[in-house]
């Protein structure tokens, strides 16, 4: 693990941590897509820890939560599969992908869309940023 050594050499840093909108906005899923959502709680609930703990070593801690992202995560035949189904309108009760949507007219983001949020928070326009949660979502958090 980085913090021992982040405290040791005595010159502060940064840990961006990667979250989701499941963390944000549960979209009452069922299944797998429940304990991923709680993963990602626990990852905020995390990040606040370290970052309370962390201050006064000068170490920063935040969390980026991004909507679906252009990987393998999100480009599979399982996922084409749930999202065939829900653009027919055949989706079952379990198929998060029909209640994911963005409100901004964009389907998925790319990479570089959450490294752009990622590269701001180690960067020094953002020395006093910590403890706060990111969201790149285009909106998916507000509906």
């Amino acid at each position: 693990m980085c913090i021992p050594h982040l405290v040791a050499g005595g010159r502060g840093g940064v840990i961006v941590m990667t979250g989701s909108v499941a963390a944000t906005r549960p979209v009452g899923a069922t299944g797998a897509s429940v304990a991923y959502m709680a993963a990602k709680h626990g990852a905020v609930g995390m990040m606040k820890v370290y970052a309370l703990s962390l201050a006064k070593h000068g170490i920063r801690v935040n969390v980026v939560h991004p909507t679906g992202v252009r990987s393998g995560m999100t480009m599979n035949a399982a996922m084409e599969k749930l999202t065939a189904e829900a653009a027919a309108g055949t989706a079952r009760e379990d198929n998060w992908v029909a209640r994911s949507q963005n409100l901004l007219d964009v389907q998925i983001l790319e990479p570089e869309d959450i490294t752009n949020a990622v590269a701001f928070l180690v960067s020094d326009q953002a020395k006093w940023v910590t403890g706060e949660e990111i969201k790149v979502d285009a909106g998916f958090s507000l509906l």
